[in-house]
């Protein structure tokens, strides 16, 4: 029988696992003052209510940009039933935490979206189960032959199971953790670096995630995956996991990142960045087109 491991190896030193866990302390990092071991709602919050048929309380993080690249290509693709209004969530406040939010999504996480042209209006939560309800709306981005929404629908279960290593797990440990843990790193980093292989070599042998279409599993797995390759998701994260060796995924991912709903859809809610690349709230294409001109005189 093994040993058992020396509690001056731990981290911190002497750590010991309680046999019953509570609550007595900051969980330590960047999200520390958000997280707590409860849900529902801490304070009385209404959400506001916009004049478009689809209403986003969002923000522009990974999960939040899938939405609102989705609203934007349903847009270009001329469903003029997509028309919304995006709402920013500032998780960093603790606005997830509203009542309002909480009525929509009780797991008090970002996306949350709501229908209101139906009646009754439909609620909708959680990133991947937001895109096949729209896709499905509007007959958009999921194919109908059975084999191509099959494969569609399997891309997008495996983002939503594999991004959560990706991002809390390599993210939290190389980039918010409060100090670095050597073993988190690897473990996630080798995780990670297998899930960019397994997209390399199926986009080896494929232009998008379904072979020629471009499909909501693309625009789920690109907020994530392609901000790591592009160097756009942690601060030197691409260097790190030496992200260029994926020569395939980087052609997908620039590919993607050309689209022009891409682009406008990732600006919106925004949190991060340079102030003048941000659509904190979204009630109009004009709000997107502002940011949009401006970028292209900065650039020019």
């Amino acid at each position: 029988m093994a040993d058992a491991p020396d509690p001056a190896n731990n981290q911190p030193p002497g750590y010991v696992p309680p046999r019953v866990w509570t609550w007595d302390q900051p969980s330590g990092g960047q999200f520390a003052n958000i997280n707590r071991p409860v849900s529902g709602a801490t304070h009385e919050a209404e959400l506001p209510v916009g004049a478009h048929p689809i209403q986003l309380y969002s923000l522009g993080t990974p999960n939040g940009q899938k939405v609102t690249i989705m609203l934007e290509e349903l847009l270009a693709a001329g469903h003029a039933g997509a028309e919304y209004d995006a709402w920013k969530i500032d998780i960093g406040k603790g606005d997830q935490f509203g009542s309002g939010f909480v009525g929509i999504n009780p797991n008090s996480k970002i996306p949350a979206m709501v229908d209101r042209s139906v009646d009754p209006s439909i609620r909708v939560f959680e990133s991947g189960a937001i895109l096949i309800y729209l896709a499905e709306k509007f007959g958009a981005f999921l194919p109908t032959d059975p084999a191509k929404r099959a494969a569609t629908l399997s891309w997008l279960m495996w983002q939503m199971g594999s991004a959560p290593f990706l991002g809390g797990g390599f993210g939290h440990f190389f980039t918010y953790a409060p100090f670095k843990i050597e073993y988190a790193i690897n473990r996630y980093a080798m995780e990670v670096k297998r899930q960019l292989h397994v997209l390399d070599t199926h986009l080896a042998d494929n232009r998008y995630m379904v072979g020629d279409d471009y499909t909501i599993a693309d625009i789920a797995i690109w907020p994530w995956y392609g901000a790591v390759v592009r160097g756009s998701a942690y601060s030197g994260a691409d260097e790190f996991l030496n992200a260029a060796e994926y020569t395939h995924v980087n052609r997908w991912a620039a590919e993607v990142a050309a689209r022009e709903p891409v682009q406008r859809g990732r600006l919106v809610n925004r949190g991060s960045g340079p102030e003048d690349e941000r659509v904190p709230e979204r009630h109009s294409a004009a709000d997107i087109d502002a940011v949009r001109a401006r970028m292209k005189a900065a650039a020019a």
